[in-house]
């Protein structure tokens, strides 16, 4: 098949190229830069310049290929005015995508988050979070998934708080940047709060198999670990870059603070037993031993 994937450098998009390249799939990936470019050549997909916003460019993409993963997300936590930019563009991008693809077949996957469900692991049944600082993103992927009965083959991969790799990534990974800015390896609460996490390579596995075979309108859990304490988490960091581990107010991590804060574990038993998926990379606790201080 020949993909058109949006967000192909970053950590997951990397990771779900390679995936594609080495069964048999060939890439056509958005590049807003020459460096990024140049990274897609160099993995050995073909780029395509235009970045999320350039909506013509994702019409060209769809036009060119067999079926399309969205990855792409702007990523700015700095403040809530500048996530909701990014949730903007994205549902922008999304709508975009999905009506390119209208009447066709094709498959598109698109990301998602694991929901939050009180009380309980949440499962692909539960419906997307749509509250909260992202809760625009789970009411486009709801309409992205019921296009399903306009000829998409649509479906929604939910990724966990942490997808990590050499322990970067996710919201792991923003617990690090802000110990290193900050000086203690903090935690909102109590730190019993559980975060759900998956390795990137293993995620890309899945959203492989969901571009291959994924019924449309489904919804999946790239989840490995149902859900680790956020404070097991923090002790990790605090101790490979010898930092205290504290409580540290929830102001201390911006708009995401909130999620930050809650409790989230998720179950993957569902996508494992439909899909045939089976993580086999490490887990985050032991990922982020390769924290470097």
């Amino acid at each position: 098949m020949h993909v058109f994937i949006t967000g192909g450098t970053g950590l997951i998009g990397s990771a779900v190229v390679a995936e594609l390249l080495s069964n048999n799939h060939t890439v056509l990936a958005l590049a807003r830069s020459d460096a990024s470019a140049l990274a897609v050549e160099t993995a050995g997909a073909t780029a395509l310049r235009g970045g999320l916003a350039d909506l013509d460019s994702l019409r060209a993409g769809v036009a060119q290929t067999d079926g399309v993963i969205h990855l792409a997300f702007a990523n700015d936590f700095s403040s809530p005015e500048a996530l909701a930019r990014a949730v903007t563009e994205e549902t922008a991008a999304l709508t975009t995508l999905g009506e390119a693809l209208l009447g066709s077949d094709r498959p598109l996957v698109t990301v998602s988050g694991t929901p939050y469900v009180p009380g309980r692991p949440s499962t692909e049944a539960d419906p997307p979070s749509t509250d909260g600082p992202v809760g625009g993103r789970g009411r486009t992927v709801t309409a992205i998934l019921e296009l399903a009965s306009r000829g998409v083959r649509s479906t929604a991969v939910r990724l966990p708080r942490t997808v990590h790799n050499e322990g970067k990534g996710g919201f792991a990974g923003l617990l690090t940047d802000i110990a290193r800015r900050t000086g203690v390896s903090g935690y909102p609460g109590d730190g019993a709060q559980r975060w759900p996490a998956v390795h990137a390579l293993d995620a890309a596995v899945l959203f492989r198999l969901a571009l291959e075979r994924a019924p449309a309108g489904s919804s999946w859990h790239a989840v490995a670990d149902e859900g680790d304490a956020v404070r097991d988490i923090a002790g990790v960091i605090g101790r490979r870059l010898g930092l205290a581990v504290e409580n540290t107010p929830q102001e201390t991590f911006g708009p995401l603070g909130p999620i930050f804060a809650t409790d989230q574990p998720s179950s993957s038993t569902q996508t494992r037993d439909a899909l045939g998926w089976q993580p086999t990379h490490p887990s985050l606790l032991a990922d982020l031993e390769n924290i470097r201080p």
